[in-house]
C-alpha cells in the first residue's frame, strides 16, 4: 500500500471509524509482507525464440512442429476452431472450454507450405506456419486475416514462469472489438488494455481501464472477413492495440498491430473464422451455452443502497403499483444483512422476510439478494465456522489463512478454484432460499479490498488449488469470480432441481455466461457513464454473455431528470434493466418530477410489452451464441460506416434502437444497415445504407424495426402476440419466436415465420416441416402505406 492507497482507504472507511481504516493498514502490510517472502525474487531473465523448424509430426486435424527451442501444437476442430500452443501447451485444462474439448477435424492435416513453412488446410480456413515460426490465418481463399510474429520469451535465469509477448497483424482496415467489459469501446481505440480484473474504486466513465470484467478475448472486423482470437490464459497482462491506416491510393499500407505480454502461463490460443453469426455459435461451442434467466429476471429490477428494511421495500413496491409503473423484482444489498455477513439477516429491519417475499411473489415480484465473497473472521459465525471445518479458505505460501478487509471487517475468502470448496459454498445458499430470494447478485468477487481500491484483496502469492494442480493468485485471480459463480449455479441446481438458476456477477471471465449474466459495477451518473454503459453490454456480449446490463441512475451522485430519463430508455432496451437508487439523493422515477415520471411510464410499459421478444433473444442465445444487444455491423460486417458506429445498436435482428447519448438533443442522426426500416412510433419508412435524421424528443428514442421483420409482443390481455412490418414491396422476411415455457429446463420449440406479399397484402406464415400454415398467435401487420 503507497501513500495514495492510503489515502483513499481513509476515504473509504471514514465514516466506519479507525478501528477500520488501521485494519485495512494492517491487512496491506500483510499482503506485502507474505507476498515478499511467497513470490520468486526478481533474477536475471533469458530470452527465447522458436528458433527454425526442425522436424514435424503430423497428427489428427493438425500435428506438432518443433523447432529449434520450443514445439508448437496445432490443431483444427471439427467445429472449425484452429487451436494452437507452445512449449507443449494443450486446450486442457482450461477454466473457459467447456468440456469436452471439441475433437480435431480429420479431413485437416499439416502439409509442405512454401519456403520451408507448413501449413494446415481446412475448410473454412488456412492456417500456415512459416520456418522461424511466424503462424498466418487466411481465409479458404488465401486472404490472409492474422498473422502472428514469431513470440518470444523471457525465462527467470534460476527457473520459475515465464513472461511472454505475441505480436499480431491485422488488416489496415481492421477494427478491434471484446477484451470483456471495457467503458471506453465498443470499439477498441489505440492503446494499452490490462487484463486483470479490477475494482477502479469509484464510479466509473470511458477513461477508467481496467474494469471489473478482463477477457483475453478479441474480435477482429476487416473488409477480408471477421475473426475471433481467445489466448486462454488468466495471468496478469496487457493488449496494446493500433489500428491500420491505409496508403490512400499510394500502396503502402500500415497493417494493424496487436501485443499480448503476460506475466506468465501458457501461450495458447483458439481462432474462429466467419461471419459474425458464425463466430459467435463455435466460440459458445466451445465456451457453453448462455444460461437462460427466467422470465421475469428479463423485466424491471429496482435496486436501492440503503434499502431501509422492510418498510422501505413496501414503499417502492406501492410507489411503482401507484404510479402505474411495471415492477420484477426488488434488489437488497448488503445493509439486509446481520452487520453486513454473507448468508445472514438482520432481524431488525427484516423480521419476517420471508412473509414479505412470499406477499411480493403472489404480486410478481421476485427478491434478488447481493451475495459477497468474504466471510467474516470471527469464531461464532457459523459460515466462518463452517468453512474453517472444511478447511475453504485461501492461505498464503506458509500455510496460513489469508485474512483481508471487507464491509464486515476482517474477513477470509473461500478457495473457488477447489470443486470440494465450490460444493460447500454452494449449500449456503439453502439459507438464501428459505430467506425467499429468487435471484442472486455476486458483488465485489474480483475479489477486491473494501477499502484499497483497486488492489486485490489476496496476496499474489495466496495459495489455490486450481483443480488439484496447485498456483498462486496470479492465476486465481482472473478466474475467482467465475468459479464463485460456478459453485452457486450448481448449488442452486441441486436445491431446486426443478428451475432454472438466475444469478448475475460484478465480475467474471471467459465463459461466464454458462452460469448467468454480469452487471456494470458503479458507472458515473453523467453524460459518460451512458456512452459506457452501452460500450459495456456491446463489448461483452461479443465475447459470449449476453445478459448484462448497467446501473440505471448511477451508482455515485445524482443524475439530472433528463440524464435518468435517457438512461431508463436507453435501459429498457437492454437485457438486464435494473434500476439503481441511492440514499444520498433521488433514485425513483416519481421522485424526477411528473414529466420525467410520465415518460419513464412509457419506456417501462413498453418493455413489458416487448418481454417476449427478450425471452425469445435469450433463448437464441444460448443455442446460437448471439448475443441480444448487437453492433450495427452485425449483418454486414463489410460496410466500414457501421463498424465505426458506436451509438447505436441491434436488439436481435429485428429492432434498431438509437438512445439519446448527449445532452439537449431532440434529434439525431441515426446510422442505417442495408435494408428498409420502419420508425416504431411514426411508422415512416427509411432506406438503408446510410444516416438519417430521426426526432428523439425527451419522450422516447428511435426505435426503427426491420422491413419483414416479426417481433413478439406481449398483448393487452397478457397473451402472445405477432408484430409484423411490412416488407418491402417484392421481397420477403421473416423471424424466430420462443414462446416462454416457464421458468423449467424444458426447451421450448423455435417457431419460424415469414412475411410476404400476396395479392397486396401482406401475409404472415407459420413454417413447418411439413409445410406453411396461419400463425397460433393474433397478427398485427405495421408498416402498411409508410411513406
Amino acid at each position: 500500500m503507497d501513500g495514495r492507497d492510503l489515502v483513499r482507504s481513509v476515504k473509504a472507511v471514514g465514516s466506519a471509524g479507525v478501528a477500520q481504516g488501521l485494519r485495512t493498514v494492517r491487512a496491506a502490510w500483510r499482503r506485502r509482507r507474505a507476498d515478499a517472502g511467497g513470490l520468486p525474487s526478481r533474477t536475471a531473465e533469458r530470452a527465447r525464440v522458436p528458433g527454425a523448424v526442425r522436424e514435424v509430426a503430423p497428427g489428427p486435424g493438425g500435428g506438432v512442429v518443433r523447432f529449434a527451442r520450443s514445439e508448437l501444437r496445432i490443431a483444427v476442430a471439427g467445429n472449425g476452431a484452429v487451436f494452437w500452443g507452445w512449449d507443449g501447451a494443450g486446450p486442457e485444462p482450461s477454466y473457459a472450454l467447456a468440456r469436452p474439448c471439441p475433437e480435431p477435424d480429420p479431413r485437416a492435416v499439416l502439409e509442405p507450405d512454401k519456403d520451408g513453412g507448413w501449413r494446415v488446410v481446412a475448410e473454412r480456413v488456412t492456417v500456415g506456419v512459416s520456418r522461424l515460426g511466424a503462424i498466418e490465418v487466411r481465409t479458404p481463399g488465401g486472404v490472409p486475416l492474422r498473422r502472428d510474429l514469431p513470440p518470444r520469451w523471457w525465462e527467470p535465469v534460476g527457473g520459475g514462469p515465464a513472461r511472454w509477448s505475441q505480436r499480431s497483424e491485422v488488416a489496415a482496415d481492421a477494427r478491434f472489438f471484446g477484451l470483456g467489459g471495457r467503458a471506453g469501446g465498443p470499439r477498441l481505440r489505440d492503446g494499452t488494455y490490462r487484463l486483470w480484473n479490477t475494482d477502479p474504486g469509484h464510479a466509473f466513465g470511458p477513461g477508467d481501464d481496467p474494469l471489473h470484467v478482463t477477457m483475453p478475448v478479441q474480435l477482429v472486423v476487416a473488409d477480408a472477413g471477421t475473426h475471433l482470437v481467445f489466448h486462454d490464459n488468466s495471468w496478469d497482462g496487457t493488449v496494446t492495440l493500433r489500428e491500420g491506416a491505409e496508403g490512400a491510393g499510394s500502396g503502402h499500407d500500415r497493417a494493424g498491430a496487436s501485443e499480448f505480454r503476460m506475466d506468465g502461463g501458457p501461450l495458447r490460443c483458439w481462432v474462429v473464422v466467419g461471419t459474425p453469426a458464425r463466430v459467435a455459435h463455435v466460440w459458445s461451442s466451445l465456451t457453453g451455452p448462455a444460461a437462460v434467466p427466467p422470465a421475469w429476471a428479463l423485466g424491471h429490477h429496482h435496486a436501492r443502497w440503503g434499502s431501509g428494511g422492510e418498510q422501505e421495500v413496501r414503499r417502492i413496491v406501492a410507489g411503482c403499483h401507484e404510479h402505474e409503473l411495471p415492477l420484477d423484482a426488488v434488489h437488497l444489498d448488503t445493509d439486509h444483512h446481520d452487520a453486513h455477513q454473507v448468508f445472514t439477516v438482520d432481524e431488525d429491519r427484516f423480521p419476517k422476510l420471508p412473509v414479505l417475499a412470499e406477499e411480493l411473489r403472489r404480486d410478481g415480484i421476485r427478491l434478488v439478494s447481493v451475495v459477497e465473497p468474504a466471510v467474516r473472521a470471527a469464531p461464532g459465525n457459523a459460515v466462518y465456522d463452517g468453512g474453517t471445518a472444511a478447511d475453504a479458505f485461501v492461505r498464503d505460501a506458509a500455510g496460513r489463512v489469508v485474512r483481508g478487509v471487507a464491509r464486515s471487517g476482517e474477513a477470509v475468502f473461500p478457495d473457488f478454484t477447489h470443486a470440494r470448496v465450490r460444493q460447500w459454498w454452494g449449500g449456503l445458499y439453502r439459507e438464501r432460499l428459505g430467506q425467499g430470494f429468487a435471484g442472486f447478485r455476486h458483488d465485489m468477487n474480483e475479489p477486491t479490498s473494501f477499502a484499497a481500491f483497486g488492489e486485490t484483496t489476496l496476496p499474489r502469492s495466496a495459495r489455490h488449488a486450481l483443480e488439484g494442480r496447485g498456483g498462486d493468485h496470479r492465476q486465481a485471480h482472473n478466474v475467482y469470480a467465475l468459479c464463485m459463480a460456478e459453485a452457486a449455479y450448481e448449488g442452486l441446481r441441486d436445491l431446486v432441481p426443478e428451475e432454472r438458476p438466475f444469478l448475475f456477477s460484478r465480475s467474471g471471465w471467459a465463459g461466464m455466461q454458462r452460469y448467468g449474466g454480469i452487471w456494470s459495477g458503479n458507472v458515473a451518473a453523467g453524460w459518460p457513464g451512458l456512452r459506457a454503459s452501452l460500450s459495456l453490454v456491446l463489448g461483452l456480449g461479443l465475447c459470449g454473455v449476453p445478459y448484462s446490463g448497467p446501473d440505471l441512475g448511477g451508482s455515485e451522485g445524482v443524475p439530472s431528470p433528463e440524464q435518468y430519463l435517457r438512461r431508463l430508455q436507453l435501459g429498457s432496451f437492454l437485457p438486464l434493466f435494473r434500476t439503481h437508487a441511492s440514499p444520498r439523493g433521488r433514485g425513483e422515477s416519481w421522485e424526477f418530477g411528473p414529466e420525467v415520471l410520465e415518460h419513464a411510464r412509457v419506456a417501462l410499459v413498453e418493455r413489458r410489452r416487448l418481454l417476449p421478444y427478450f425471452v425469445t433473444l435469450a433463448h437464441l442465445a444460448r443455442r446460437t451464441g448471439a448475443p441480444c444487444v448487437r453492433p450495427l455491423w452485425w449483418g454486414a460486417p463489410e460496410d466500414r460506416a457501421l463498424r465505426d458506429c458506436e451509438d447505436a445498436f441491434l436488439l436481435g435482428d429485428g429492432l434498431l434502437v438509437a438512445p439519446v447519448l448527449d445532452s439537449g438533443t431532440d434529434r439525431r442522426a441515426v446510422r442505417l444497415p442495408p435494408g428498409r426500416w420502419y420508425d416504431t412510433t411514426t411508422g415512416r419508412a427509411y432506406e438503408g445504407p446510410g444516416q438519417v435524421l430521426v426526432d428523439a424528443p425527451l419522450a422516447r428514442i428511435p426505435v426503427l424495426a426491420r422491413a419483414g421483420a416479426v417481433i413478439p409482443v406481449r398483448g393487452e390481455d397478457g397473451g402472445l402476440e405477432l408484430e409484423a412490418w411490412s416488407p418491402a414491396q417484392g421481397r420477403t422476411g421473416g423471424g424466430l419466436v420462443v414462446p416462454d415455457a416457464g421458468d423449467g429446463w424444458e426447451e421450448p420449440e423455435i417457431e419460424r415465420y415469414a412475411t410476404r406479399w400476396q395479392g397486396g397484402e401482406v401475409v404472415v406464415e407459420r413454417e413447418r416441416e411439413d409445410g406453411a400454415g396461419e400463425p397460433p398467435h393474433p397478427v398485427r401487420i405495421r408498416g402498411l402505406g409508410a411513406s
